[in-house]
């Protein structure tokens, strides 16, 4: 035990020594003294690019399409918050609506009396059946074809009156159409009658060129004086006539009624056969358009007025069938309305009958 006390005492003495020592010798480790900077040394608020171009344009692009793509996101949140907005408000109105319903059902059934009396009990029933629905078809479609009735009855007259008219302006334009065209024919055809009549008669002859007149005479030459007095011309040169000595001038009648025709119009001077045929043709187109013209007059009137009066019988035939037509429509009609009116007044009969026997059944349960 001593000995332990010695050493613990001698043990300081080593301990100032190193003490001492390490207080006089500088150390030889290098110390270098960290160098920091803190943050709040720096401006954090200036930039380096506010002067470059290039970042300008990059900070504009970004600060146009963040501010249009808020814009369209403001919109889209306009609309949604306006459908928000209107659905609540009909759920709202819906609940208002409901709440009021409900408030005035519970005030009317507060107010009812419990004493029912047989005459307060409605005729009506709110389960319709098929005789109920049976009888309003009935009575609605009686309605409506009693309205019809008297439309069919005040229309139907001047409707037929006007498509009558109308039809008589139609048949009398085609009575007209086919005057002209019977008119027409008549013309031509008493224009060549009247031709062929005069040269007979004229100039004795029955054919022109080997031909007959009705041949030669046609629609298309019966008012030419210069086709008809050449091909008279033509036969009389033919027929030798020109040569007064020959034998054959006395045997034909052509020749010696031209030359007669000569001599009473200029006593056989001045006058030669050709220049007689083309003036006694001329006078004798002349006449025959006269007859013509009276002919074809009285055949367009004679066939205007048959026309006209085929079309308006025809025409009076069609509206008395028309009218007949009406009448049936309207009886059938009525018809119709009288028995759509027997069937709703037994309905309703029956209907009657079911109410009072369920109003006595309500009586005799009270009593």
């Amino acid at each position: 035990m001593k000995i332990h006390y010695i050493n613990i005492l001698l043990f300081v003495i080593p301990l100032n020594i190193l003490i001492y020592n390490q207080r006089n010798h500088n150390s030889t480790t290098p110390h270098h003294p960290p160098n920091t900077r803190l943050l709040c040394e720096c401006d954090i608020y200036t930039s380096i690019y506010d002067n470059d171009p290039q970042m300008k344009a990059v900070m504009e692009n970004y600060n146009r399409q963040t501010s249009d793509r808020f814009k369209e996101y403001d919109e889209r949140m306009q609309g949604k918050r306006q459908k928000c907005k209107e659905q609540c408000d009909k759920e709202i109105q819906k609940i208002v609506l409901k709440d009021k319903i409900d408030k005035e059902l519970t005030e009317k059934f507060a107010t009812l009396q419990t004493d029912i009396q047989s005459d307060s009990i409605p005729t009506c029933v709110c389960e319709k059946s098929l005789a109920d629905k049976t009888e309003k078809f009935c009575h609605n479609c009686g309605y409506g074809l009693g309205s019809v009735a008297p439309s069919i009855g005040l229309l139907g007259g001047p409707g037929i009156y006007g498509w009558k008219t109308a039809a008589l302006a139609a048949a009398t334009k085609d009575a007209i159409t086919k005057g002209l065209a019977a008119g027409e024919a008549a013309r031509i055809k008493e224009g060549i009658n009247a031709v062929i009549a005069g040269i007979k008669s004229t100039f004795s002859i029955d054919k022109l060129g080997g031909e007959a007149l009705k041949s030669v005479i046609t629609a298309q030459k019966y008012n030419k004086v210069a086709l008809i007095s050449e091909s008279i011309y033509s036969e009389f040169s033919r027929s030798g006539c020109g040569d007064i000595t020959s034998s054959s001038f006395l045997k034909n009648p052509f020749c010696t009624s031209v030359y007669e025709g000569i001599d009473a119009i200029s006593g056989g001077n001045g006058v030669s056969p050709e220049d007689f045929i083309k003036r006694t043709v001329q006078s004798m187109v002349s006449d025959a358009n006269g007859v013509a013209n009276a002919a074809a007059e009285i055949a367009e009137a004679t066939e205007k007025a048959k026309a006209i009066k085929t079309s308006t019988d025809a025409i009076e035939a069609a509206s008395t069938q028309l009218y007949g037509a009406i009448g049936y429509s309207i009886l059938a009609i009525l018809i119709i309305v009288l028995i759509m009116l027997i069937i709703y007044l037994i309905l309703r009969y029956r209907r009657k009958k079911k109410m009072k026997k369920k109003l006595q059944y309500i009586k005799l349960l009270k009593e």
